[in-house]
């Protein structure tokens, strides 16, 4: 019996529902999968150039190594930035107190009645913000920090990995549109994720240099911070700035405060704005609207991690169901140095 083009949308939503409860249940899983997947994309280029001067095995087990030097050193400074903070937030406890007084003070002085002056300041707890951040910093190293499971499963993809050309080779006889898909999906997740690990290792050096130049306490904590968020696409900048205004407020005023987000801005602006989307380009191939729809449903069902995956989780799915579909290019926006089918159809 013919379906009507109502119940196959319907069974198609149902399936859809299905599949999200699933990996949302299962994100402890699929997050550090994904991981460990995105690791050994960013690194095949550079197991390709070994291959070609030394033995295949040999070649794995250096990029195996690379990969565990990185998940360290990067649990590590999670670690360290999670217990300085922890140390330090509870220090600025009265300033904290002392400052919602004060605005509460203020209010009153202005003519606010009394219980408006008390819903005011019960909202404003800038202690539950910081907390936030150490939530956030501790989620992403409790996944890091598991490293048995992350360990083994890059143990397993650097040696399968060895096979992923000729596997390739063989599944393009048959589906030459999902591998190339899968290779669209390769490509711009290691042009996105090496591209922000490199600009998001210059705005942390900035930064903490910056912070320690105004005497800002927990520099160090504030750069490992911008170095991760600037992994958030859209808002990370704005997660990456909060924790340090604040932390100048109670340490110098409003002046401090100020000029934390007028340098921050100058900063991390300039490098994550203006010229680190020239090195990434349109190659992932979505577009700000839908970057930010990402973060916001990765984060959702995949946890802190999500929100750091969010971009590679999106260019998966879309390779495997809109890039891998032959009737579904028209779905794809036009990327930067890509002709169209048009202008290919009548190059020479």
């Amino acid at each position: 019996m013919t379906q009507s083009r109502t119940s196959r949308l319907l069974l198609s939503a149902a399936c859809v529902v299905i599949v999200i409860a699933g990996l949302r249940s299962a994100g402890d899983i699929v997050g550090p999968v994904m991981l460990a997947l995105a690791l050994t994309i960013v690194f095949h280029p550079l197991r390709a150039a070994l291959e070609r001067r030394m033995p295949v095995w040999a070649a794995s087990v250096v990029v195996l190594v690379l990969a565990y030097v990185l998940i360290l050193a990067l649990t590590l400074a999670l670690v360290v930035s999670v217990g300085r903070l922890a140390a330090l937030v509870p220090t600025y406890a009265p300033d904290l107190d002392e400052l919602v007084a004060d605005l509460g003070d203020g209010l009153a002085a202005l003519g606010v009645a009394p219980p408006q002056v008390e819903a005011v300041a019960g909202s404003l707890d800038v202690g539950k913000l910081l907390d936030a951040v150490t939530s956030f910093m501790s989620g992403i190293a409790s996944v890091l920090s598991n490293l048995f499971f992350v360990v083994t499963l890059l143990l397993f993809l650097a040696f399968d990995s060895a096979h992923a050309s000729r596997l390739a080779g063989q599944a393009r006889e048959h589906r030459p549109q999902l591998v190339d898909a899968l290779a669209t999906f390769a490509q711009g997740t290691r042009s996105y994720l090496g591209v922000s690990a490199v600009f998001g290792l210059i705005v942390a050096v900035v930064d903490t240099a910056m912070l320690w130049a105004l005497g800002v306490p927990g520099a160090f904590v504030w750069g490992v911070l911008a170095f991760v968020t600037n992994f958030i696409p859209n808002i990370g900048f704005i997660i990456g700035v909060v924790p340090p205004a604040l932390i100048g407020l109670l340490e110098g005023g409003p002046g401090l405060m100020l000029l934390v987000i007028v340098l921050y801005s100058a900063v991390n602006l300039v490098i994550q704005s203006i010229i680190q989307p020239r090195y990434v380009g349109n190659a992932v191939g979505l577009s700000t609207t839908l970057t930010f729809l990402s973060l916001v449903f990765w984060t959702w069902v995949l946890g802190p991690l999500g929100a750091l995956l969010a971009v590679p989780m999106s260019l998966l799915v879309r390779a495997v169901l809109v890039d891998a579909d032959p009737d579904g290019r028209w779905r794809l926006p036009l990327i930067s140095g890509q002709p169209d089918d048009e202008t290919a159809a009548a190059a020479p």
